[in-house]
């Protein structure tokens, strides 16, 4: 099955729109439910070319008894019903309707309720990631799909953000590569420090972390004697980790089993619900093997035989991706289905030999799903090389 990613503001007022997709040879949509703040481009849209949109946003109709008290918003730069407008446009065009449904990753809510935010080790908030180690960040996922499940009717549900967001996020005038810090303390930096998630950790996690991104040794240290010089043998460890397994030192298991109990107990609730309010419905995972990943593919080391579909980031160096791709297939169950998320974009070049070389290698990797980003964002020729490549791949 080949699925193409779109906005409701790329359908919604675009009458071309729905048959300008599925001429790419896709059979469904991935339309977007609830999605975080953007500027986007629209090169096809017959009223605007560059839409801003300032904060995330539900794009089916608000019901407040539907809520607690973690309320989305609703857009201002497009129809507050726009899903519906959208899924019915798109339907009309013969082509199935996902809901692409972001979960954890909401700056709005976020800076609404900055006791509910991801906070590192520093004490640091981050307002684009609600912290499902909270009671009332798994209700508002709940509700959030039960909502898009009844009001919006779709083919099938799509989870992304389905756990902890962590520090990589292109934010407002990102400044932060000038740090040079690698990818070991981008995950020290991920981890959360919340009122929440602070007590499940063992009690020196917090000073270890520090201590691991500033290279220096943690407080409190006695200045000479045994525990001195353990203190920097862990700071020297540190300063050469080149994981996070390696700066956490024997911390790491436990804190590692903390993290994913997060992501996990919130997908089986969101899961559980979805079942419940929807049963037919096929649920999507965007996910990865990783057990340290925070972001929108969320952590999956271990699979998940609840879901229909998982969905691979491949976004990056092909190979890396295929392996990716390959370690979900051999954590997925009979029946269960793999898929790529593939991007027309750049850096991506709009060649159609160059992503069809791609997508087989994905194919080969286990991909029997082709989620391709971004319908609404590719210029003509990104769409017609991606069209051609879908094409020479099948």
């Amino acid at each position: 099955m080949n699925i193409a990613y779109v906005y409701p503001w790329d359908v919604v007022g675009d009458p071309s729109a729905p048959e300008r997709v599925a001429s790419l040879g896709v059979e469904a949509v991935a339309l977007a439910a609830s999605y975080h703040s953007t500027r986007a481009a629209t090169p096809y849209h017959p009223a605007h070319r560059v839409l801003d949109v300032p904060y995330p946003a539900c794009y089916l109709p608000i019901r407040p008894s539907s809520w607690g008290r973690l309320v989305p918003a609703a857009p201002t730069w497009t129809p507050a019903d726009a899903y519906l407008q959208a899924r019915d446009a798109l339907k009309a065009a013969g082509l199935k309707v996902h809901a692409w449904t972001v979960l954890t990753h909401n700056s709005h809510l976020g800076a609404a309720h900055p006791d509910l935010v991801v906070r590192n080790a520093f004490g640091d908030p981050y307002p684009y990631a609600l912290c499902p180690a909270h009671e009332d960040v798994i209700e508002y996922c709940e509700r959030l799909v039960q909502e898009i499940l009844t009001v919006g009717e779709p083919d099938a549900l799509i989870l992304e953000a389905c756990g902890p967001m962590g520090y990589g996020h292109q934010s407002v005038h990102e400044k932060t590569s000038g740090a040079d810090w690698t990818s070991a303390d981008s995950d020290l930096l991920s981890l959360c420090f919340c009122t929440a998630c602070a007590p499940r950790y063992p009690e020196t996690t917090r000073d270890v972390v520090r201590a691991a991104v500033d290279r220096t040794p943690p407080p409190h240290t006695p200045g000479t004697g045994a525990a001195a010089a353990a203190a920097q043998a862990s700071t020297n460890r540190a300063a050469a980790a080149s994981t996070i397994e390696e700066a956490l030192g024997p911390l790491a298991d436990e804190v590692r089993a903390i993290r994913l109990g997060l992501s996990d107990s919130l997908r089986q609730r969101l899961i559980a619900v979805a079942r419940s309010t929807a049963p037919d419905v096929p649920i999507t995972l965007h996910a990865n093997p990783d057990p340290w990943a925070a972001g929108a593919f969320a952590a999956l080391p271990s699979g998940e035989p609840g879901a229909d579909v998982l969905v691979a980031n491949c976004w990056g160096e092909p190979s890396t991706d295929a392996a990716r791709l390959a370690r979900l297939s051999e954590l997925s169950t009979p029946g269960q289905r793999v898929g790529a998320y593939v991007l027309a974009l750049p850096p991506r070049p709009a060649d159609a030999a160059v992503l069809a070389d791609q997508l087989r290698a994905y194919a080969k990797a286990g991909a029997a799903e082709f989620h391709l980003y971004h319908a609404g964002l590719a210029s003509p020729e990104r769409l017609a090389a991606l069209t051609e490549a879908l094409r020479q791949s099948a």
